[in-house]
């Protein structure tokens, strides 16, 4: 066959011919039949024209104010609950009620009741609105968050003769750390100023409120003018959306009663008021601020005992008011009704049986050594097997024999010496007392010596861990290998894997686990936003069941009269898990916050005590434990408590002796996923002591041939930046040869990097408010 002509590289080639657009066959003939897949669906999709778009446009504006509308209407009307506000003084020698005398008389037909439990209802009929009013106890924090979870508004009362103190401060940065509720801040005590400096001292009031608010305008409140603007600014204020309480259920328990049961353990807990947020289930279950999580029999309705009353429908209402109507709304069905267990009861047998081999058996057998005790004679075996080995050694560790009994005689004399001694000594200090005066031992009962020492340790550790981070010396009198054999060497702490499921600890099998938290946490709330039951503003009574009768005594002998907040619980919400929060420290405090400290947390609406585990906040798949939580920094905190789903905000109080609670750290929950790797990294090092071109011997690092031999597979470093391996052992010391990928320095530092998983400890406790105080009791069934 006649091979076709092949033209070579000196063709001459012609140029194109130039056309601003190009012809139908042209285009054809590029595409060849291909058709755009933009093109062919952009043909089906129906353009808007102008009048269409602008249609549009005005639809979607309309729909945004309608929300904007029904958020401003779902509160306050008359078939709405009433606006919540908490009032907050800024100064503890601010009396709250001024204030609120103010507001009862600022309208003529205003309508005001007082419940027992302290809060005031004030209904304005020709605003046609109500307002619900309370003032927690000053100088208590855990009133005032339990107070912030429910409120729609807080109002923050200051004075313009007295400045905001430190409990001011302190009960802004609390709310600030919660989530701010929507603020409004009034000065009192204007009128009282001289007229000329009037102006003066509300700028600098506005000064001092706009360092926390800097958006919010400080109004006055002396008239009862000031008070009608106050209640028109609150009922017509934008809200502050709240995330972690607008996702579930919540109530402010207005009136309280506790029914005891016959067995005399336990009763029925009533609990009446306002449910606001999303629907309640019966067979769910509900958190009580200060007593923990419960179950319900059942939820009865009520008619609005504060309505608004006119003058056309006063007669109705007052008839209505003598015959109380109560509709059992929901009655909780055991079948379906959720349990209390809140951990998972492993199986010990549930897991593979290795029956142990005659040599494993005689190793054990060698092992046990039989221990020698001195006993008093004619004791018998069980009659030795009580005493405790510390009983029979000294405090120097010598164990102490039996001896004649002018032994005896002899220990009698020395003490009756030392006696004699104590008493000279006493002798002497009470003539220093009457020279030197008392001043000097009353500061010392302030001062916790023991906890002073242990500061100053802390300190010092801190600084070291901050100067050297994860530096650890190598032990003399125990072979590395057996001091660091829970370690392992990583090529890299960023691409090496590292199964999540490895050596797991027993109490990982008591938690539950989710395949995936963020699907299941969508589910949770789309299923819940999706009932068809309304409840909201509903007035209503929960019947809270098996309430323990000693536990209730103690909280309201410690809380009288004080609101509840009660929580509805979503699903799996009671299970225990590993919870993974982001945590950024306030200024309050420049000391450290060491692991496994203990701390009280509050998360979302929860509140217990635990010993955390820290680790820093990045985006890989392992996280690098962290000994010191350091001041101005972020870390995540990890530790067991229920699951809760995000978003939730996180306080984090510290316990101060002779102090309150101190507020050292706040943030946010990151999830509760116990598959998170906390990875702990210590470093050994080791110095050069002969250096030849790439190669080197380093000593210091290691103290015998086997520890050399062992972690030779491990992968080297230096300060300066070069890598490197073991090559070989040298000599019985723990020198050893090495090589690098370039020349070291003389004054360099080998180092090598060792790694292992942490867990933290179980040692979740509930935390219970009595007496201003935050005990722990465990109420786990």
């Amino acid at each position: 066959m006649q091979q076709a002509h092949r033209p070579g590289n000196l063709k001459q080639s012609n140029k194109t011919h130039k056309s601003k657009h190009r012809s139908k066959r042209g285009i054809a003939a590029a595409v060849k039949g291909k058709v755009n897949l933009k093109e062919y669906v952009r043909r089906n999709r129906h353009e808007l024209k102008r009048d269409e778009r602008r249609h549009q446009a005005k639809q979607i504006r309309k729909n945004k104010r309608d929300d904007v509308l029904a958020k401003k209407r779902a509160l306050g009307g008359t078939r709405n609950p009433p606006f919540l506000v908490c009032v907050v003084p800024l100064n503890r020698q601010l009396d709250v009620q001024s204030a609120l005398a103010i507001l009862k008389t600022c309208s003529e037909g205003a309508i005001v009741t007082q419940l027992q439990s302290g809060i005031m209802h004030l209904g304005l009929p020709n605003f046609k609105q109500r307002f619900s009013f309370i003032a927690p106890e000053i100088e208590n924090d855990f009133a005032l968050l339990d107070a912030l979870k429910i409120v729609d508004t807080v109002l923050f009362v200051c004075s313009a003769l007295e400045p905001i103190d430190d409990w001011g401060e302190k009960a802004l940065a609390l709310a600030m750390a919660q989530g701010m509720p929507t603020p409004v801040v009034v000065a009192m005590d204007i009128e009282g100023v001289n007229p000329k400096k009037r102006t003066s001292e509300k700028q600098n009031v506005q000064k001092l409120v706009s360092k926390w608010l800097p958006e919010e305008k400080v109004m006055q409140l002396d008239k009862s003018s000031d008070g009608l603007n106050l209640l028109r600014r609150i009922g017509n204020q934008k809200r502050n959306v709240i995330h972690h309480r607008e996702k579930r259920p919540y109530m402010l328990a207005e009136e309280v009663e506790y029914v005891p049961n016959e067995d005399g353990q336990s009763g029925t807990l009533k609990l009446t008021g306002y449910l606001r947020g999303m629907p309640l289930n019966v067979n769910g279950l509900v958190h009580i601020s200060g007593l923990g999580d419960f179950q319900m029999s059942r939820i009865d309705g009520h008619d609005d005992p504060h309505p608004i009353n006119t003058a056309k429908d006063t007669k109705t209402n007052s008839m209505d008011s003598e015959t109380v109507k109560v509709t059992i709304l929901q009655t909780a069905d055991p079948a379906k009704q959720e349990t209390l267990v809140s951990e998972n009861i492993p199986d010990p047998m549930d897991a593979e049986q290795t029956w142990p081999t005659e040599e494993e058996i005689e190793e054990a057998n060698k092992q046990t050594k039989k221990r020698v005790k001195k006993v008093p004679k004619g004791w018998s075996d069980y009659q030795a097997a009580w005493i405790v080995e510390s009983d029979a050694e000294d405090e120097d560790g010598s164990e102490v024999s039996e001896g004649p009994e002018n032994d005896d005689d002899f220990m009698s004399c020395e003490e009756s010496n030392s006696e004699q001694d104590d008493e000279e000594i006493n002798d002497f200090e009470s003539v220093t007392e009457s020279v030197i005066g008392p001043t000097d031992e009353k500061y010392d009962e302030t001062i916790d010596a023991h906890e002073e020492h242990e500061m100053l340790k802390k300190l010092a550790a801190a600084r070291e861990d901050q100067q050297f981070p994860d530096e650890v010396d190598t032990p003399h009198d125990l072979p590395a290998r057996e001091r660091f054999n829970r370690y392992r060497g990583l090529e890299s702490f960023r691409t090496s894997s590292w199964d999540p499921k490895e050596n797991l600890p027993a109490d990982y099998a008591r938690i539950f686990q989710f395949e995936n938290y963020d699907r299941t946490r969508k589910r949770v709330f789309k299923e819940l936003e999706d009932s068809l039951e309304n409840m909201y503003g509903v007035y209503i009574t929960i019947h809270v069941k098996n309430v323990r009768q000693d536990l209730w005594k103690v909280f309201n002998s410690a809380n009288p009269n004080t609101p509840l907040s009660v929580f509805g619980l979503l699903p799996h919400e009671n299970k225990m898990s590993v919870m993974n929060v982001v945590l950024k420290r306030t200024g309050v405090s420049e000391e450290p916050i060491q692991s496994k400290e203990r701390l009280i947390f509050q998360v979302g609406y929860r509140r217990f005590i635990v010993n955390p585990i820290f680790s820093q906040h990045t985006n890989g798949s392992k996280h690098k434990y962290e000994r010191f939580f350091q001041p101005a920094s972020t870390c995540v905190a990890t530790f067991y408590a229920p699951i809760q789903f995000s978003p939730s905000s996180v306080l984090c109080f510290k316990e101060k002796k002779n102090t309150n609670l101190q507020l050292v750290a706040s943030g946010v929950l990151l999830s509760c996923n116990p598959d998170r790797l906390i990875i702990k990294r210590i470093i050994l090092s080791g110095h050069p002591y002969k250096v030849h071109t790439k190669s080197a011997v380093i000593r210091f690092m290691f103290f015998s041939r086997e520890d050399v031999s062992y972690f030779k597979p491990c992968k080297l470093r230096t300060k300066y930046g070069r890598t490197g391996h073991i090559k070989e052992p040298l000599g019985t010391h723990g020198h050893m040869k090495c090589v690098f990928d370039g020349q070291l320095k003389s004054q360099d530092t080998v180092l090598l990097n060792l790694y292992k998983r942490m867990f933290p400890k179980w040692n979740y406790e509930n935390c219970i408010v009595t007496d201003r105080d935050c005990k722990a009791s465990d109420m786990m069934e």
